[in-house]
């Protein structure tokens, strides 16, 4: 019987099927930060009962720590040190994989999985953290989990789960230069709505999907819970096979060699069945932006705010007023040129090495524009390492940014730093959501070369429009 990609690794981790339209599913690797992870730890010690299998759990610290340079437990979010130091008692005297500020391998869950090889083909795969999904893009069916299926994954290597429709989301077209996964995933969900994939399991297919590279496809499975979906995948081939070689937690030797013979066959079938599929030409895509305060509100970064009156239905009207209002925007108003405070490139969506590539061919010999504040926070201490190798820190710090310790920083404001009241950012992350930066901070999410281009200009736009090619 033919069957999807996602068909196949669900089926390979059912254990059982408990007959109510849920199944028992194994689940391969866990991923626990201090955030969450520090409650589902101590949760299970307080009730006495053992992790399973330590060995296949990992845990860093990246969520309420601070970035500065020089920092330590000392976080700017009250209680944070707490939420740390008890993730840190909690794994003490384990076989947990655990990544602390010292470790050389710390950094976002996100950056940290795929860097290490801890995601692989065909592997289950949860983390108490929504945008878990970004591990699709290695061909593991990875998605997010609240604290208290965390505890029972930890002490059962199981979790009850019931199986999504599938969606497949076929991209085909050759991207223009200057335009990014980022793009393509804004624009997708600016066409869909941010439920487009509500109760899905999605598939990324399509001659666009095959070019891209492994941490440009990243980027595309992070926000597919941003289009609602429960998760986000990509099948295995060369280019995932390559990047995972010699990797800390890749297999070894002949078990590499037998693995990438597995991976390369884990694929949908071709006469498959999806319920439902979504077919995009991205050959005329141009770089995207938000304009509100949700990733569907999103237009190109030539466009115009819609008007009021182009929208059929009443909850999407009162939407767009609210979000209007919030980021003090007027419907039919260009974004181009709109004058920001602040530039943000960072995030488990736009925080690895080609991203800060990126940008900094856009910085190169420039200078960010007079009264704008810029910070650059790498997605872990690998990166970091790797950017001030290539001397990329250098030109960050001399275009006028800040460079920081690697974290999740000012993704969101849990961590206690955030931007001005009513600032308008200009930002590599993923949501756009009322006060996610700051109270009443208004965030417009974009590509690193769009946030780049728009410090030095003081303004939204794109790297082409000031002539640089990205």
């Amino acid at each position: 019987m033919s069957q999807t990609l996602f068909e196949k690794i669900w089926d390979q981790h059912s254990i059982k099927n408990l007959g109510d339209g849920n199944e028992l599913i194994y689940i391969d690797r866990i991923f626990l930060h201090e955030r969450t992870g520090s409650i589902a730890l101590k949760s299970l010690e307080e009730r006495n009962i053992d992790i399973r299998n330590p060995n296949q759990v990992f845990a860093t610290i990246d969520h309420i720590v601070d970035t500065f340079p020089g920092r330590d437990d000392t976080t700017l979010m009250p209680t944070g040190t707490d939420f740390i130091k008890s993730l840190r008692a909690s794994i003490e005297g384990s076989t947990i994989n655990f990544f602390d500020l010292n470790n050389p391998n710390q950094g976002i869950v996100h950056v940290v999985s795929p860097e290490q090889g801890i995601a692989l083909p065909g592997i289950t795969y949860i983390c108490p953290d929504s945008h878990t999904c970004s591990l699709g893009a290695l061909g593991t069916l990875a998605w997010g989990v609240g604290s208290t299926e965390c505890e029972h994954a930890l002490a059962t290597n199981t979790l009850i789960k019931k199986k999504p429709r599938l969606m497949k989301i076929n991209i085909e077209g050759e991207l223009p230069i200057g335009v990014t996964s980022k793009d393509i995933v804004l624009h997708l969900i600016s066409q869909f709505g941010s439920n487009g994939a509500t109760g899905y399991a999605v598939e990324f297919t399509g001659s666009t999907i095959s070019a891209l590279e492994i941490e440009a496809r990243l980027t595309l499975c992070n926000m597919a819970v941003e289009f609602g979906a429960i998760t986000g995948i990509i099948a295995p081939d060369k280019k995932t096979i390559d990047y995972l070689e010699g990797k800390q937690f890749s297999p070894k030797g002949d078990d590499f060699i037998t693995a990438s013979e597995q991976w390369r066959n884990l694929k949908s079938d071709p006469d498959a069945k999806f319920d439902k599929t979504i077919n995009l030409n991205c050959s005329d895509l141009t770089p995207y932006v938000t304009w509100g305060t949700s990733p569907q509100q999103a237009i190109s970064i030539n466009g115009s705010i819609p008007f009021l009156d182009q929208l059929t239905g009443s909850s999407e009207r009162e939407s767009m007023i609210r979000a209007l209002k919030y980021m003090g925007l007027s419907e039919g108003e260009n974004i181009k040129d709109k004058k920001i405070d602040a530039a943000f490139i960072g995030s488990c969506t736009n925080s690895r090495i080609s991203d800060l590539r990126a940008a900094a061919n856009v910085l190169k010999d420039k200078k960010i524009a007079k009264g704008v504040k810029a910070i650059c926070v790498p997605g872990s201490s690998q990166v970091k390492a790797q950017a001030e190798a290539e001397g990329l820190d250098k030109i960050f710090t001399s275009a006028g940014f800040e460079w920081r310790e690697s974290g999740c920083s000012m993704c969101f404001f849990a961590g206690g730093e955030s931007f001005g009241e009513k600032q308008r950012i200009i930002s590599t992350t993923n949501r756009n959501f009322e006060n996610r930066q700051g109270k009443s901070t208004r965030t417009h999410l974009a590509s690193p070369e769009s946030v780049a281009a728009s410090a030095i200009n003081g303004k939204i736009c794109d790297a082409k429009s000031l002539g640089i090619k990205s």
